[in-house]
């Protein structure tokens, strides 16, 4: 792994999608609060609310590629630097998170 955790953390939604769309292994990890994910959420996207992270680290540590989402970007980027402290290389975050999924990707996905 790079010196810098940072180095290339961030993905946008459209890099997500086409990720999402050429390969199988990919964990879409949504860290928003369950009644986030009731509001508004990405089909196919796995959720583990934030605070529940570090207990579920052995499940998502054996995916090789992982990206993570919230509801603008914050929480997943401190979540995917954390996995990267963890030895998870291969966590980001999608920026703009799920707001600028639904404006830039999805508009049947709800805005809140």
């Amino acid at each position: 792994m790079t010196d810098d955790l940072m180095a290339n953390i961030e993905i946008t939604p459209s890099e997500t999608k086409e990720l999402l769309a050429r390969e199988k292994e990919v964990l879409f990890l949504d860290v928003r609060e369950q009644w986030e994910y009731d509001t508004s959420h990405i089909d196919g996207s796995v959720l583990i609310p934030m605070r529940e992270i570090p207990g579920n680290l052995q499940r998502i540590e054996n995916s090789d590629q992982i990206v993570v989402f919230c509801h603008h970007g914050m929480r997943s980027l401190d979540v995917a630097a954390w996995l990267r402290t963890q030895g998870v290389e291969g966590a980001r975050s999608m920026a703009g998170g799920i707001d600028r999924w639904s404006t830039e990707i999805d508009p049947k996905v709800p805005r809140y």
